[in-house]
C-alpha cells in the first residue's frame, strides 16, 4: 500500500516583487530557517476529458526534492488533502491505478500539464527546534501538454504554507494573519494544476448559468446524480479501508435504488429495475463486512458494560475468534468485487443513465404535485406494514414484521430526504419522523440478530467446556432491549403518522 500523508496547506498570491515578512514574529515561532532552493519537475496526468481534475484529484510524477516519485492526492476538505506516495517509475503504479479505477474505467491517463517550479523553502520552528510549518515561495512555469491549449504556457509565483505533521491547524491562521498584514492575499486557485489548466485553456464564451431545478424530474435527477457521484467517490476510500467508507458507499447504493422505486412515475422502471437489481447485488457484497462490524460493536459494548465479576470465562477471546472466522476473506472479496467487470459495467450504466435519463411524462410536472404523491405512496406502504407488525403478539412473526416495516420506514425516509430541496421544511419534518421509526425498528432488529449470535456463541462455549453464564446474561439484556423498543413503538409511530405531516407535504 502506498505511503499516505495528510496535507494541510494554504496558498497565497505572490509576484516577483513580493517579499515574505519576517515569519519568526508569528506567535509560537522561534526561528524561520532557510532551507535553500529546490528545482522540481512535475508531469500531471489525467484522462482526455480531465475527469480527475473535475473531481479535484491530482495525479503527478515528480522529480527533484526529497519526495520525488508518483503522488496521488484526494481532497478531504478545503485546504486539506490526503497525499499518497509511490516510488519513482516510468509507469503508473498499480496501487494508484486501482484507487482511480472508478474514475478511469476504460480510459488511460496521459500527460496533460508539466510544471517546472523553483522552490525557495524555509522552516518555521519552535524554541525546541520542532517543525511547525514549511513555507515555500514557488516560481512556476506551466506548459499544457494535451487538449485544448496544447503548447500554451503560463507563469506565476505563489506562496505555500504547509502545516507540519500532527500540527495544530490554528497555527496556519496565525501565519496568515502575518502574511495579510504584509499585503499577501490568499490564492483563488485550489492547486497548481487547477491554475495551470485555467491559465492554459483558451478563453471560451461564458456559458449561461444553470437554472435551478424547476420540474419534478430535475429534482429527482439531482438526487440520483448525487448518489452516483457518492458511489464513485467512495470507491478509493473503500480500497484504502478508511473508517466508515464501506457504510457510506452502501448507503448511497441503497438511496439510489430506493429513489428508483419511489419515483417510478418519473423514471422509467423498465430501465431502472435492472439497474436497481445490480445495486442490490453491490450493497449485498459491501454488507458482509459492515453487518459483522455492527454486530461486533454491539456485542463488545454489551460485554464492556458488564461488571468484571459477571464476565465469566474467555468471552472476549471467543467473540474475537468467532468474528474473525466470519470475516475471513471478506475484505479481499470486496476488492475483487470492485475490480470485477460486473461492478465496472454498473458504473458505466449509471453514467449513461445520468447522462440520458429515462424520464416519463410525469417528470415535466411541477415538483409540488408529483413529489408529494410519490412520498405519500411510500408512507402508505409503511403504514400497512406497521399495522401488520403491531397486530402480532411478541415473537418471531412480529420480529419479521417489524423488520419489514423497518425497510419501509427507511424508504419513506429516503423519499422525504430526496424531496426536501423541492418541498422544504415539510419534507424535512417528514423525513425526521420516518428516521425515528427506522432507528427504533433498526435497534429492535439488531437485538434479534444479536440474540441469534449470542445463542451460537453460547453453544460453542458449552461445547468447549466453558461457562455460558455471560452469554445468557447478554441474551437477557437483548431481550429486554427488544421489549423496550416494542413498547416505545406505538408512541413513535403515532408521531410519525400524524396527518398534519402529510397534509403539509401537499401544500
Amino acid at each position: 500500500m502506498a505511503d499516505t500523508k495528510r496535507e494541510i496547506e494554504r496558498k497565497y498570491e505572490a509576484t516577483d516583487a513580493t517579499r515574505l515578512p519576517d515569519l519568526s514574529r508569528v506567535a509560537g515561532v522561534a526561528r524561520a530557517v532557510p532551507k535553500g532552493v529546490t528545482e522540481l519537475d512535475a508531469v500531471y496526468y489525467d484522462t482526455p476529458g480531465l475527469r480527475l481534475a473535475a473531481d479535484s484529484l491530482t495525479l503527478r510524477r515528480r522529480t527533484g526534492g526529497a519526495d520525488e516519485g508518483w503522488h496521488l492526492k484526494f481532497p478531504v476538505a478545503t485546504g486539506i488533502r490526503d497525499e499518497l506516495h509511490e516510488p519513482l517509475g516510468d509507469t503508473l503504479p498499480p496501487s494508484f491505478a486501482a484507487l482511480l479505477r472508478s474514475r478511469l474505467r476504460h480510459d488511460e491517463v496521459t500527460p496533460v500539464v508539466r510544471l517546472l517550479s523553483s522552490r525557495d523553502v524555509q522552516h518555521l520552528t519552535d524554541a525546541d527546534g520542532t517543525l511547525l510549518a514549511e513555507v515555500s515561495v514557488d516560481t512556476v512555469l506551466a506548459e499544457r501538454l494535451a487538449g485544448k491549449g496544447s503548447g500554451t504556457t503560463a507563469t506565476w509565483t505563489e506562496i505555500e504554507v504547509e502545516l507540519a505533521d500532527d500540527g495544530d491547524p490554528a497555527f496556519l491562521d496565525a501565519v496568515e494573519k502575518r502574511l495579510r498584514k504584509a499585503g499577501v492575499r490568499p490564492s483563488d486557485a485550489s492547486s497548481k494544476l487547477a491554475r495551470a489548466l485555467a491559465e492554459t485553456t483558451p478563453v471560451r464564451k461564458k456559458k449561461r448559468e444553470t437554472e435551478d431545478p424547476h420540474t419534478a424530474g430535475d429534482h429527482v435527477l439531482t438526487y440520483v446524480r448525487e448518489q452516483i457521484r457518492t458511489i464513485v467517490e467512495r470507491d478509493p476510500a473503500v480500497r484504502r479501508d478508511l473508517p466508515d467508507s464501506v457504510h457510506k458507499m452502501r448507503v448511497a447504493t441503497r438511496r439510489l435504488r430506493s429513489a428508483f422505486k419511489t419515483y417510478r412515475k418519473i423514471l422509467d422502471r423498465e430501465v431502472t429495475d435492472p439497474v436497481g437489481a445490480e445495486l442490490k447485488w453491490l450493497a449485498g457484497e459491501l454488507g458482509v463486512d459492515r453487518d459483522q462490524e455492527v454486530l461486533d460493536e454491539r456485542l463488545t459494548t454489551g460485554i464492556d458494560a458488564l461488571p468484571t465479576t459477571l464476565a465469566l470465562g474467555p468471552v472476549r477471546g471467543r467473540l474475537q475468534v468467532w468474528s474473525a472466522a466470519r470475516r475471513t476473506g471478506s475484505r479481499r472479496r470486496i476488492i475483487d468485487v470492485l475490480d470485477g467487470k460486473r461492478y465496472l459495467d454498473l458504473l458505466d450504466t449509471l453514467d449513461a443513465l445520468a447522462a440520458d435519463p429515462p424520464l416519463r411524462p410525469a417528470a415535466s410536472r411541477a415538483p409540488g404535485k408529483a413529489l408529494p404523491r410519490a412520498v405519500l405512496k411510500d408512507y402508505e406502504r409503511l403504514a400497512r406494514r406497521m399495522d401488520h407488525a403491531l397486530e402480532h403478539p411478541p415473537g418471531p412473526e412480529r420480529d419479521t414484521a417489524m423488520h419489514e416495516a423497518r425497510k419501509a420506514a427507511k424508504r419513506a425516509r429516503y423519499a422525504g430526504e430526496a424531496a426536501r430541496p423541492a418541498l422544504g421544511r415539510p419534507a424535512k419534518r417528514f423525513a425526521r419522523r420516518m428516521k425515528a421509526v427506522q432507528s427504533l425498528l433498526g435497534d429492535h432488529q439488531d437485538s434479534v440478530v444479536a440474540r441469534d449470535a449470542l445463542r451460537t456463541l453460547a453453544v460453542q462455549a458449552h461445547a468447549a467446556g466453558e461457562t455460558t453464564f455471560t452469554w445468557g446474561l447478554l441474551y437477557g439484556h437483548e431481550e429486554a432491549t427488544a421489549d423496550r423498543r416494542e413498547r416505545e413503538l406505538p408512541e413513535v409511530w403515532a408521531r410519525a403518522s400524524d396527518p398534519v405531516l402529510r397534509a403539509d407535504l401537499r401544500q
